[in-house]
């Protein structure tokens, strides 16, 4: 099974096929609806370096992060999906969560070379992967801030990849 490290090279993301399982390890941004929007902005006007956020060959997991652990929120959302895009014309590389996207996103994260990825929603799971967390940008929003997580060997796996989606 193929690992990829954070951050990732586009030329790794090319050679991914929809319904591959991959794990992830190194950091990772997670982000949902709350919090996206603003991410989206911060990157639009120059201000996620500074603050110590680096989406270029990074990866961005649809979840809140919560004592109870961690698990992917629905990526359909609104506020989710119209940040998918523009994080991946940033150089987020890949965006995991749950649900079927819209074929315009599917085709958009296609033209800035970026996947989307799903996980069992088995929170256990995936909590037993994460190394270290630490809230990176809006801690007044609790468990949607925005954080920064180090992972080790995260299944996921593609459901979206050159145009294409495993919901077709």
């Amino acid at each position: 099974m193929n690992t990829l490290t954070t951050l990732i090279d586009a030329e790794e993301i090319l050679s991914l096929k929809i319904g591959e399982m991959i794990y992830v390890s190194g950091d990772i941004f997670c982000g949902r609806d709350m919090v996206l929007p603003k991410i989206v902005k911060m990157s639009e006007n120059g201000e996620c370096e500074k603050n110590g956020i680096t989406l270029s060959g990074g990866v961005i997991f649809h979840t809140a992060v919560s004592v109870a652990g961690i698990g992917p929120t629905s990526s359909n959302k609104a506020e989710i999906e119209s940040s998918i895009v523009p994080l991946s014309k940033a150089g987020v590389r890949i965006h995991i969560g749950k649900g079927r996207l819209m074929d315009s996103t599917i085709k958009g994260i296609n033209q800035y070379g970026s996947v989307y990825a799903i996980v069992p929603p088995v929170t256990a799971l995936l909590d037993k992967t994460v190394k270290s967390k630490k809230v990176v940008c809006f801690p007044e929003l609790g468990m949607e801030a925005f954080h920064q997580l180090t992972v080790d060997n995260m299944p996921i796996i593609i459901a979206a990849a050159n145009g294409r989606s495993i919901y077709e």
